[in-house]
């Protein structure tokens, strides 16, 4: 399904401004065809396995951990955290910063689920620095996204979603959940970090479960997912469809689970009707978290642009 492992042939530590500084690594061809990698989350950071859909013949990967988790600093972990300077308009900034820190003048984008949010917003107000994308899992950063796994799901899972109120039992469960979170008393926000990622592991019921087994991931991942959620990922509702017609020019692959549980109010068919140049493939008996097929389509697409 994937190509064969690879270690990178060179990372650091870019200082991106406000405190932070991202981790970087490139693998592959150095005189390949660039492309950067964009993980999910908020907060799930960067992973060996990513580096292997890419013909390392063919490709220049770029990966990095987006602020505030994986190998960045200052680490979302951490008992107290200022989350402020952590937006989707510093996560943008940060990615072009990176791509003139590495000398790249246009890179292809390869992103899944939040990465989805981060990479379209990019594009679109950078749709010259981009040769391409595939996106997974794809989200637009709406908020009827957000409240659908927050709130509208919770018939589909009700014993699940019972337990994850009870910390949060009125308003926007993210707000609340992200008020514990970031609470100074570590029993207040470790409670928290298990409740919120207790329902995220009940949403994808077909995933291992062991995604949130370290608790200062468990912990980075919750505070950044609910931070964005909370504030509506910082973008005006719909503007990523809105302004799709900027990615106009870029050919795209859109790989997408068919119970991906999104699917319920038509992301994935919204993005391919407004994206001139994308093209939809739809995986059978597949959710959110993947499957072979799904990870054979990715690497396909990679393929099929190097």
């Amino acid at each position: 399904m994937l190509y064969p492992e690879i270690e990178p042939y060179d990372h650091g530590m870019l200082d991106v401004g406000d405190g932070h500084h991202v981790y970087w690594e490139v693998c592959g061809n150095p005189d390949g065809k660039p492309a950067v990698v964009l993980h999910g989350g908020p907060g799930s950071g960067c992973t060996p396995r990513a580096r292997r859909y890419f013909d390392p013949a063919a490709y220049r990967v770029v990966l990095f951990d987006q602020r505030g988790c994986g190998r960045s600093t200052p680490h979302a972990g951490h008992p107290v955290v200022d989350l402020s300077t952590n937006t989707t308009d510093h996560l943008v900034g940060d990615l072009e910063r990176l791509r003139g820190h590495l000398g790249i003048d246009r890179w292809l984008v390869f992103a899944a689920s939040w990465g989805s949010v981060l990479g379209l917003v990019y594009a679109e107000r950078f749709p010259h620095r981009v040769s391409a994308m595939v996106h997974a899992g794809v989200a637009t950063g709406r908020r009827s996204e957000t409240d659908l796994l927050t709130t509208g799901l919770g018939p589909m899972f009700p014993r699940a979603h019972a337990r994850f109120r009870e910390l949060v039992p009125t308003g926007d469960p993210a707000a609340g959940y992200l008020e514990l979170l970031l609470s100074p008393d570590p029993a207040v926000h470790r409670r928290a970090a298990e409740e919120w990622c207790a329902w995220e592991d009940a949403l994808q019921p077909l995933s291992s479960g062991l995604r949130f087994e370290v608790p200062e991931h468990a912990l980075a991942f919750a505070r950044l997912v609910t931070h964005y959620w909370a504030h509506g990922s910082w973008l005006p509702e719909g503007i990523v469809l809105a302004e799709a017609g900027k990615l106009a020019g870029i050919p795209g692959v859109i790989v997408q689970g068919a119970l991906d549980l999104g699917n319920l109010i038509g992301t994935p068919f919204d993005l391919a009707h407004a994206w001139p140049d994308a093209e939809l493939i739809l995986i059978s008996e597949t959710a959110h978290g993947g499957s072979d097929a799904m990870t054979a389509s990715r690497r396909a697409a990679t393929d099929k642009f190097r």
